[in-house]
């Protein structure tokens, strides 16, 4: 990377790709432990906009040099080193990182060097620890490096009760108080956010196991199944043997669905007016299916066209939200129940062809 014959006020402010050790330096970098590191003022403009408008600056006389001085304080000596020597090659080492990534986070975001901010970014993240988290925090946001924020806001609510017990984290609460307001309105909605997945992920499941309820409710009665429902046909001697069907693949729902049916057809409670708790659940079920049942008048299912009926009398009267908000969401699992199923016989169908064109080509070759 050589300096061009580009000249403003005797000094290049552009660079190219060629050898940069044939050309003299015209850049003294002095550091804080006072060292000098020579560079061009090419290769520093090219890369910062904030060293541009420092070169850009008229010089003040300094006796017989005629090399400019740029000054970068505050952060050790190795680290400016590293971070000139981005400029040219931008490329860093994995002990570089680990030294200096934050003192070169901080070099880069001052600077506007905005592919050194990155890879400190990411590197720094990779390397934070509870220990040292809240100060990465803190420069991260002084930085404005937002998904190293993040990262550290995650591991505090991760380990909150080890973040805690740090110096950085005793620092924090006396010097910086909405800071830690900050962290513990993320912690609150990090733990909300949980909650409300979780009970989402409880109520799909209810919701998926109701629509299969429904399904079974519709193969009992309509195919029939081990214990309850209409037989298959009688067999090829037309004999009064009756030939039960098998179990269906949601087996332990079925089998339950058959027992309470049973109970529901002998409960002598549910016929006596006494009321009961199994024969109470049967109806809301069957209430259920009638709900989102869309052939009524065919149906199998017993009282679904009672219900059907039921409800169309009473549609101008107040509906029961939650009534309707749970139809709604079992219609929605079924629905995609059934679009997951009909996906998985295609793959499968699929599948057995490609398998069955396979064994016909075999065939023909051999």
């Amino acid at each position: 990377m050589a300096i061009t014959a580009a000249q403003n006020d005797g000094v290049s402010l552009t660079a190219d790709k060629v050898s940069y050790d044939l050309v003299e330096t015209d850049v003294d970098i002095i550091t804080s432990g006072r060292r000098r590191i020579p560079a061009h003022s090419g290769v520093l403009a090219s890369a910062s906009p904030v060293l541009t408008n420092i070169i850009k600056k008229p010089r003040k006389s300094h006796g017989e040099s005629s090399k400019r001085v740029v000054k970068i304080l505050g952060v050790p000596c190795d680290a400016v080193s590293i971070f000139v020597r981005f400029l040219y090659s931008p490329s860093l080492t994995e002990k570089e990182m680990e030294n200096y990534g934050i003192h070169l986070l901080a070099l880069s975001h001052v600077y506007i060097v905005p592919q050194l901010k990155q890879r400190c970014a990411k590197g720094v993240g990779e390397r934070v620890t509870a220990e040292n988290v809240v100060d990465v925090l803190q420069l991260a946001r002084l930085c404005d490096a937002p998904d190293l924020c993040l990262k550290c806001m995650r591991l505090i609510h991760s380990k909150f009760k080890t973040v805690e017990q740090t110096e950085g984290w005793k620092f924090l609460q006396e010097h910086d108080p909405l800071l830690e307001l900050d962290i513990l309105q993320f912690i609150d909605e990090a733990e909300s956010m949980k909650k409300r997945r979780r009970r989402h992920r409880r109520e799909q499941n209810l919701y998926m196991q109701l629509s299969e309820a429904m399904e079974c409710i519709e193969h009992i009665c309509t195919d029939g199944c081990t214990l309850v429902g209409p037989s298959s046909n009688l067999d090829n001697n037309k004999s009064t043997s009756q030939v039960k069907t098998g179990p269906c693949s949601a087996f332990s729902t079925c089998y339950g669905l058959q027992l309470l049916i049973r109970h529901f057809a002998v409960c002598k409670k549910r016929v006596d007016g006494k009321g009961c708790l199994r024969c109470k659940r049967m109806i809301q079920l069957l209430r259920l299916h009638s709900s989102i049942c869309d052939h009524s008048e065919s149906c199998r299912v017993p009282l679904c066209s009672q219900f059907k009926n039921r409800e169309e009398k009473n549609k101008k009267m107040v509906e029961d939200t939650k009534w309707k908000v749970l139809m709604r969401r079992v219609a929605s699992a079924k629905a995609m129940s059934s679009l997951s199923q009909s996906k998985k016989k295609k793959s499968e169908v699929l599948f057995k062809e490609e398998a069955e064109d396979f064994i016909r080509i075999r065939k023909k070759i051999f």
